[in-house]
């Protein structure tokens, strides 16, 4: 009941809200990347989504505009020196992420839920068939993210996903969504350019 119909009902009210209230604060954002660096605002990404099909994601661009596309920060060579002024803020603080809460309104995505996969994640996205993570929707943030987002290895963060998708539930949800925050004020878990055991377990396929 909950994960069928309540969840979504939450997803439209949260998203439409943060739609509302985030309105100027993006709107700013926006203007700082454009004024920061030149080409879009927005990024946009093929990722997977529920019972694997794909979508296009959306994030506030942090990178040059010469950045190869579809390649994960931590196989890019010196990433940072793709990395603009403003994408450095957005990304530690995670505020480039907050587009999604369009991909959460169209029903792409979640509030909570796994961490959509690119397109090419081959390795994640068959470790959590094992453990039906990609059965649900996406999330902008889910159990592994408050459990050392990008220092997790791969085997141990579809472990989590895997637990989620067992078990959704509200109270789950709501533990979630406010360690979340707890995690973004404290800027933890965030590897820029390695994920420290991922280096050595992804199998990611650029596509250029």
């Amino acid at each position: 009941m909950y994960e069928r119909y309540i969840k979504r009902l939450l997803d439209i009210i949260l998203s439409l809200t943060a739609t509302i209230i985030l309105a100027i604060p993006m709107g700013l954002v926006a203007l700082w990347i454009k004024i920061d660096s030149p080409g879009p605002v927005f990024f946009k990404q093929r990722r997977v989504g529920k019972g694997k099909s794909h979508f296009n994601i959306l994030k506030f661009r942090t990178m040059r505009g010469d950045t190869p596309h579809d390649v994960p920060t931590h196989l890019l060579q010196n990433p940072d020196s793709y990395i603009t002024r403003s994408g450095a803020f957005l990304r530690k603080t995670s505020l480039d992420e907050l587009p999604q809460i369009y991909n959460i309104l169209a029903g792409q995505m979640s509030v909570i839920g796994p961490r959509p996969a690119l397109y090419n994640q081959y390795d994640l996205i068959e470790a959590r068939d094992k453990v039906h993570a990609n059965d649900i929707r996406p999330g902008l943030t889910g159990l592994a993210q408050i459990n050392g987002r990008d220092e997790l290895p791969i085997d141990v963060k579809a472990r989590y996903d895997g637990e989620y998708a067992a078990n959704v539930t509200f109270l789950q949800d709501f533990k979630i969504f406010f360690h979340s925050i707890t995690y973004v004020f404290a800027r933890r878990g965030v590897v820029e350019g390695g994920t420290g055991a991922m280096n050595q377990t992804n199998k990611e396929k650029p596509s250029k």
